[in-house]
């Protein structure tokens, strides 16, 4: 039965983007859970995403049609309600990159649901803010079993669980800004994960107006300052931020001088300011 769904509403060119929301939802309501929380859970984000999230500055970022999103915004809700349904028990019987898959997925998720409460009128996240409240901290969000905020997603079940400590979480979730690592375009599987995960990471890096080196200094994301700790937790061995870069030389483009000074943690680090305006399709 999941075959022949994938056949008919996947593959086939020709069916409009409204009848390929409309079978996706009728499949994933009508398959036996098991079968949906591991097949058909985050075709519905899919479907969204491949359409709406563009890849800009030759590949290193991406914009999204918060506009067509928006027009498609039953499907997304569609999708969260079926993010809420699955119970804790059943995210525990996963795999951890099931279930790291699944967080990253709902936090991206819920943070386009979110804008779209005030799209159009909105420059950026932090608009929906207020002087003494946060957007990431409104508890809005019915994830496994209670309420909770994307800083919870992100801070608490990800980060904050010891589960999964892989600091390149920070550039597969995506806060709706210029400034954060591309919104990527396919939706995040347990089976893909890893190279998800590493596509992104030496995406971000790649892109010379968020990361770059020059000279004996390199300049960074303030994403590095602010998680600072979360890249010397021995990922792959690396045990400081300079340690991580040296996973990824090609990508930054780091010289043979320049992974030496990282080697010897005598290359020098700047920050570089954060772009909070809205990451959308301009």
């Amino acid at each position: 039965m999941f075959k022949a769904f994938i056949k008919r509403v996947v593959i086939a060119p020709l069916l409009s983007s409204t009848l390929l929301f409309n079978q996706i939802s009728v499949a994933a309501d009508t398959m036996p859970a098991v079968v949906q929380t591991e097949q058909a859970l985050h075709l519905q984000w899919q479907a969204l995403v491949s359409q709406h999230v563009k890849p800009i500055n030759h590949g290193s970022s991406s914009a999204v049609d918060y506009a067509a999103m928006q027009q498609q915004r039953t499907q997304l809700q569609s999708y969260l309600k079926q993010l809420s349904n699955i119970s804790q028990s059943q995210f525990d019987a996963w795999d951890k990159a099931s279930q790291l898959a699944f967080l990253i997925n709902a936090y991206n998720a819920w943070t386009v649901e979110i804008i779209l409460t005030k799209y159009p009128d909105i420059e950026s996240i932090k608009d929906l803010g207020g002087l003494f409240s946060s957007p990431w901290d409104k508890s809005v969000i019915p994830l496994l079993g209670k309420n909770r905020s994307l800083n919870d997603i992100e801070h608490k079940l990800i980060r904050g669980s010891d589960r999964y400590n892989d600091p390149r979480i920070h550039f597969a979730v995506n806060c709706a800004s210029i400034g954060c690592p591309a919104l990527l375009e396919e939706a995040y599987t347990g089976t893909k994960l890893e190279q998800q995960l590493d596509a992104q990471t030496k995406r971000f890096l790649a892109d010379t107006s968020r990361n770059y080196a020059k000279g004996d200094t390199v300049y960074l994301s303030a994403i590095f300052k602010w998680y600072g700790d979360d890249f010397t937790q021995g990922f792959a061995g690396a045990d400081s931020v300079e340690a991580f870069l040296l996973l990824y030389p090609n990508a930054l483009q780091l010289n043979a001088e320049q992974q030496a000074a990282a080697k010897k943690q005598q290359l020098d680090i700047d920050f570089l300011d954060y772009n909070w305006s809205l990451n959308a399709v301009r």
